[in-house]
């Protein structure tokens, strides 16, 4: 039987635009914010549209790698002889977990032995076997520093830059000032399991337009709500969006020069293209059998860090500018304070995967304009209160953060920590200053990129952050 089309009116056909993928966060975002000021200007008609960077860009991407809960530096990517020689020895120390005072603490020796790898001689630990046999493709920062013991600050500041209110995270930026390559994909997406600490504000946009903010995708057979029509067939949803539209383009008519309205109903052309592109990206049944096992992935699965990482390549591949992958949520994550044997299991989830998503990205040509991020909140401390303690406590003193491709040296390590790992005895790089950097290899400068909101220009690195040219190639 021929379908009939139906007398419904244009409050009832948006409504059912829902269908679209309009229940998503990203396009609810859309819809949200789109009459703010940009510079004490009007939006533009388009705020995913494509913009020219403020300089020629290293990168055209960045995956950022995100460990929940604190990656103990002197366990995997900072070697410390003395502390396996002194372990045991107490030190005084001037703070405690966020406290002032004077402290005596017992030094604790590294679960993991460490070891030269590569052409360039890199230190990894036996945490990451597989990293380290790409260890001539990262650059290892050993220098880097925060602002806060307590998770949910520190989470806060390595995706926004601020500790203490919420703020658009650096994705959304990323979007803000470079906008997309593909307009039926979101231009920031979040692979994500569980929330971490700080929730999706580690991903939102704040004041920012709301298509800036990530897309959550959720490892598992739906990875996005609602991204399936739920009308009985493709022409019925086609001549009801077509009708949308027509009624949007008369409402625009009468209402010339209004950008929200003109970006709102883009946001419509979008998700109707996130129903034909989507599923194709998080469908890996083309992945061949040598590609899987270069992550370690079952053919079949759809959750694990595995998946996570492949789905990432394909996501680059399409065009998305901004992905993050976040390993584990609030809970069972990286915070070690009983046992430090809580690392093993969490490393064996992402080694390989992080291993086979660079080299899958080399193989093909990507690694070199799409920039690897690897950091995590914070260090460990490398002492205890106790001699015979298993586990180590937040430390923001210092701690490790990699980076590859993008424009970056190649088997480089840049600062230092002093004997114990306790503090950065060189060329500290502050979350700012790793902030200025992700920006500049994309091209933008981080004093330029600025959102007026609430009578002030604001930006991701505040009043803060240098970029670190030592980093870059």
């Amino acid at each position: 039987m021929a379908d009939r089309p139906t007398d419904v009116s244009r409050r009832t056909l948006i409504r059912s635009a829902a269908g679209l993928g309009c229940g998503s966060l990203w396009l609810s975002g859309i819809l949200a914010d789109l009459c703010a000021s940009e510079n004490g200007t009007a939006a533009p008609a388009d705020p995913l549209a494509p913009r020219e960077p403020h300089h020629p860009a290293r990168a055209k991407r960045v995956i950022m790698l995100y460990m929940t809960g604190g990656v103990s530096h002197v366990d995997s990517f900072d070697p410390k002889p003395r502390l396996f020689a002194d372990h045991g020895k107490t030190i005084a120390i001037d703070e405690w977990q966020g406290k002032r005072g004077k402290y005596t603490r017992h030094l604790k020796r590294p679960d993991w032995t460490f070891a030269r790898h590569g052409e360039s001689g890199i230190e990894v630990s036996s945490l990451f076997p597989e990293v380290a046999g790409c260890v001539d493709d990262l650059c290892v920062i050993r220098s880097m520093k925060s602002d806060h013991t307590n998770h949910y600050e520190a989470t806060l500041q390595a995706h926004t830059g601020s500790i203490t209110f919420a703020r658009p995270s650096v994705g959304a930026w990323v979007s803000y000032g470079l906008g997309t390559f593909n307009r039926n994909l979101p231009s920031f997406v979040v692979i994500a399991p569980h929330s971490p600490y700080a929730g999706e504000q580690a991903w939102g946009s704040d004041f920012l337009p709301g298509c800036h903010q990530g897309t959550r995708v959720t490892p598992g057979p739906e990875p996005i709500a609602d991204l399936h029509r739920r009308l009985r067939s493709a022409s019925v949803q086609e001549r009801e969006i077509a009708r949308i539209q027509a009624l949007n383009g008369d409402h625009l008519a009468a209402r010339a020069g209004d950008p929200a309205l003109a970006a709102r109903i883009r946001s419509y052309e979008t998700a109707f293209g996130m129903q034909h592109e989507a599923p194709e990206a998080f469908d890996l049944s083309r992945e061949t059998d040598a590609t899987l096992r270069l992550y370690g992935l079952e053919r079949g699965s759809t959750e694990g860090f595995a998946w996570q990482c492949l789905v990432a390549r394909r996501l680059s591949e399409r065009g998305v500018r901004f992905i993050e992958l976040v390993d584990t949520g609030a809970s069972n994550n990286w915070d070690a304070h009983g046992d430090m044997q809580t690392h093993a299991p969490l490393a064996r989830n992402v080694d390989r995967p992080i291993a086979g998503l660079l080299r899958d990205l080399k193989s093909r040509g990507l690694l070199d304009e799409t920039l690897v991020v690897w950091t995590t909140e914070f260090g460990r401390t490398p002492y205890h209160e106790s001699a015979d303690a298993k586990g180590r406590e937040h430390h923001h003193w210092a701690f490790s953060t990699w980076l590859a491709g993008g424009g970056v040296k190649a088997g480089h390590v840049h600062g230092a920590t002093d004997d114990h790992g306790i503090h950065v005895a060189e060329d500290g790089v502050h979350v700012h200053d790793l902030h200025a950097t992700i920006l500049h290899l994309l091209g933008l400068d981080h004093t330029r990129l600025t959102y007026r909101h609430a009578g002030r220009d604001f930006r991701l690195t505040d009043v803060k952050g240098n970029v670190v040219h030592d980093l870059i190639a």
